[in-house]
C-alpha cells in the first residue's frame, strides 16, 4: 500500500543521523539507539535540529481553496477507506497521522510526526516510541499509547486481509509502558529491515471516536474519522463532492516540520461521470487544479478562452517517482488464462507504437517493468548475483529466465495490425490447442470458443481497447470491450470477475512488505493481488527482498524479483509519461524547485490571494 509523502521530525540535537545512546542491558546487550527518526540503510538527510524542509516555502501564505476533480466516477457512499465494502470518498483518511513519516526528497527515511524521539536496539529486535505529550485529536482529547495500541490491534484484526498477514508476520507483542509510551516487539524471524518504518506508518485512530461512533473497521461508514492531523473534515455532498478544511487548533501547526506546508483553508474534490464532463468544468471554472491523465485533451482541447487569455496555466514538471506500473491484469484464476503461450498472444496483439502514435501523440513510454524509471527494474541478461538467487527457484519460473533477457513489452510496426506480431501470436494459440475453424475463431479440442472480455469503465478508454479488440478478432480470439459503470466495475474487480483489468503494479523505491500484498500466494484472494499470482518462486524472492540488509542486496534481489515477474506475461503494460501534466487557474504558488518524488500541490503549494483577487475581477472564476 502506497503511503503518503509526509514529514515530522523532533528537532534536537545536532546529529546528521540516528545518535547511539549508551548501552543499556538489553538481553543480547545490543547497544540502543535513541533518535529523531530511522533510515533504511543510509543515514538521515535532516539533522536533528532542522528547521524546515528542503523544498517548502515556510514563509508560505495560509488562507484560499483548492480543488480538483475526481473523473469517471459514479461517486461515494461512506468515509472509509480501510473497507473495499462501497467506495469511499475521496481524502478520507486525510485526518489521521502516522508515528513516524518520510518526506518527498528522500528514500527509505522515515522521521519521528507524532513521536519525540524513538528507541531500538542495533538487531531491531524491539522498538519504543515515545509520543509528543501535546499531541490531540481534533475533538481535543489527548492521543495516547493506548490509541495507538488500540489502532495496532484494529489495523491486525479487522484491516484488509493481505495487511493483517503482514502485520501478524511482523509483530509478536504490543504493550503500552505508559500514557506517552509504547513498545513493539517483533517476531525472531522476520526481516528486520522495515519493521519499524512498518508499525510506525500505522493510522491512529481514536479510541473514544470509535467507541461513540460504534464504528466497525470491517463495514463502511457514514461519518467521517476524528483524527489527528492538520485537516479536518468540512462537508460533502453524496456521490458529488467532498470538501476538508485545515483545522485552526491542530496540535501541531508550529513544529518545524510543518513551515510551509498544509497551506489551503479548504480542499474540494468534485465527482464527475466522465472525463469529458470533468474538463469542460475546469474549462468554466468549477474547480481549479486538473493533472491531466487525457494524452488527447492535453494535446489538442487546451485552447479555450481561459488558457488563451492568460488564467489558466499549463504546465509539464518533472516527476522523479517510480512509474505507476500501469498495465491490463489477466485473472490467472481463469483456465484459460492459466496457459502462458495464451497470455503471450494476447500481449502481442497491443500496438503501443501505433497506439502512442495515433491516439497519444507520441507522450508515453512503453512500461516494462514493475520499476520502471528507477534502477530497481532489470535489464540485459542476470548479473551473476541475480543468477545465484533464480536458481534455486528456476523450476517454477519460465525456460530463459537464467540466460535470457529480461522480457520486455512487444514491440509493433506503424501499422495498427502487425503481420510479425500476428504471426507468433497465431503459432503460440495453435501449440496451446486453439485452432482456427471455419468461421476464422480459434476453438479448443472440444469445441469451446476462446472468448475474452475486457472490463472496462472509461468511455475515454474505448478508444485505445476497441483497435485492441480488433487485432484480437483477426487472430481468430472473440474478445468483447465490456464497458460498465464505475461501480460495477469495482464490484466486480473485488470479486475477481473478470478476465482482463486495468490496474496499477508499480511498486515502491524501497520494496518490502507490500509485496506480498501485491503478488504474494497468501495473498491470491485479496483485491491487490487482482491478477491471482501464486508461484512458490515469486514467494521465495519476496522474501530475498524483505530480507536485503544493504542497498546492494536490496538491488540484486528486486532486479531478479522483477525479471521473474515479467517472464510470467500476466500482464499487457501500458504506458507512462516521466512528467506531471497539471494545469491550474492563476491563484498559486509553488517552489521554485519542486522534490523528485512529489508534486505536492495540496501538501507544499500555496494560495495567492492578490492573483485569486485579479482572476475574479476578470470573471474567470465562479
Amino acid at each position: 500500500m502506497r503511503h503518503l509523502v509526509l514529514i515530522l521530525a523532533l528537532a534536537t540535537g545536532t546529529a546528521a543521523g540516528p545518535a547511539l545512546s549508551q548501552e543499556r542491558g538489553s538481553e543480547d546487550d545490543d547497544k540502543i539507539i535513541k533518535s529523531y527518526g530511522i533510515g533504511v540503510f543510509d543515514e538521515l538527510k535532516l539533522p536533528a535540529d532542522y528547521t524546515q524542509l528542503a523544498y517548502v516555502n515556510p514563509d508560505a501564505p495560509k488562507g484560499g481553496e483548492i480543488s480538483e476533480a475526481i473523473p469517471n466516477s459514479t461517486g461515494f457512499d461512506n468515509f472509509n477507506p480501510f473497507t473495499f465494502r462501497g467506495r469511499a470518498a475521496v481524502l478520507s483518511s486525510v485526518m489521521l497521522e502516522s508515528i513516524l513519516v518520510g518526506t518527498a526528497d528522500e528514500v527509505g527515511a522515515a522521521y519521528c510526526l507524532l513521536c519525540e524521539s524513538l528507541e531500538y536496539p542495533e538487531s531491531r529486535d524491539w522498538v519504543i516510541f515515545n509520543l509528543r505529550p501535546e499531541a490531540r485529536f481534533s475533538d481535543g482529547t489527548p492521543l495516547t499509547a493506548y490509541d495507538v495500541l488500540f489502532s495496532y490491534e484494529t489495523m491486525r484484526d479487522k484491516g484488509l486481509s493481505s495487511f493483517r498477514l503482514v502485520i501478524g508476520q511482523q509483530v509478536a507483542k504490543a504493550e503500552v509502558i505508559d500514557a506517552n509510551t509504547i513498545k513493539f516487539i517483533f517476531t525472531p524471524d522476520y526481516p528486520r529491515r522495515d519493521v519499524i518504518q512498518s508499525v510506525g506508518g500505522l493510522p491512529i485512530f481514536s479510541r473514544k471516536d470509535f467507541a461513540d461512533n460504534q464504528r466497525d473497521l470491517e463495514q463502511p461508514m457514514d461519518k467521517p474519522f476524528i483524527g489527528s492531523g492538520p485537516y479536518v473534515f468540512d462537508s460533502a455532498d453524496i456521490n458529488r463532492k467532498v470538501i476538508y478544511r485545515r483545522n485552526p487548533d491542530y496540535w501541531g501547526a508550529d513544529l518545524p516540520i510543518n513551515k510551509g506546508r498544509n497551506n489551503f483553508d479548504r480542499i474540494r474534490f468534485e465527482y464527475f461521470s466522465d472525463y469529458d464532463a470533468a474538463f469542460e468544468a475546469f474549462k468554466a471554472g468549477e474547480y481549479t487544479f486538473r493533472r491531466e491523465v487525457s494524452s488527447i485533451i492535453w494535446a489538442t482541447r487546451y485552447d479555450f478562452p481561459a488558457l488563451s487569455r492568460g488564467w489558466v496555466k499549463k504546465e509539464k514538471l518533472p516527476d522523479g517517482s517510480i512509474a505507476s506500473g500501469q498495465a491490463w491484469v489477466m485473472n490467472l484464476r481463469r483456465p484459460t488464462l492459466q496457459d502462458i503461450r495464451v497470455r503471450e498472444a494476447i500481449g502481442l496483439m497491443f500496438n503501443f507504437e501505433w497506439s502512442n502514435a495515433s491516439l497519444f501523440y507520441g507522450l508515453y513510454d512503453r512500461v516494462n517493468s514493475f520499476w520502471d524509471n528507477s534502477d530497481l527494474a532489470a535489464t540485459g541478461t542476470p548479473s551473476d548475483a541475480e543468477r545465484a538467487l533464480l536458481e534455486p527457484v528456476a523450476k517454477d519460473l519460465p525456460k530463459g529466465v537464467l540466460t535470457g533477457e529480461a522480457v520486455m513489452a512487444p514491440t509493433s510496426g506503424e501499422r495498427q495490425l502487425d503481420r510479425r506480431n500476428v504471426r507468433k501470436a497465431a503459432a503460440l494459440l495453435d501449440e496451446a490447442g486453439w485452432t482456427v475453424g471455419d468461421d476464422g475463431m480459434r476453438r479448443n479440442s472440444e469445441g469451446r470458443p476462446l472468448t475474452l472480455e475486457i472490463l472496462n469503465d472509461s468511455q475515454t478508454f474505448d478508444r485505445v481497447i476497441n483497435p485492441w479488440v480488433q487485432n484480437l478478432r483477426a487472430l481468430g480470439i472473440d474478445a468483447r470491450n465490456v464497458r460498465v459503470d464505475n461501480a460495477e466495475y469495482e464490484s466486480r474487480a473485488r470479486s475477481h470477475d473478470f478476465d482482463i483489468i486495468s490496474d496499477q503494479l508499480g511498486q515502491d523505491a524501497i520494496p518490502g512488505a507490500g509485496l506480498q500484498q501485491y503478488f504474494g500466494s497468501a495473498n491470491v484472494g485479496d483485491v491487490f493481488n487482482s491478477m491471482g499470482l501464486a508461484n512458490p518462486a515469486i514467494d521465495a524472492l519476496i522474501s530475498r527482498v524483505e530480507a536485503a540488509d544493504s542497498n546492494e542486496r536490496l538491488q540484486t534481489a528486486t532486479r531478479a524479483l522483477d525479471r521473474a515477474l515479467r517472464s510470467l506475461k500476466f500482464w499487457v503494460p501500458q504506458w507512462y509519461n516521466g512528467y506531471n501534466l497539471v494545469a491550474y487557474y492563476d491563484q498559486y504558488g509553488r517552489p521554485d524547485t519542486l522534490p523528485p518524488y512529489s508534486l505536492g500541490e495540496l501538501d507544499f503549494w500555496w494560495y495567492d490571494k492578490e492573483k485569486a483577487d485579479k482572476l475574479r475581477q476578470a470573471g474567470a472564476l465562479r
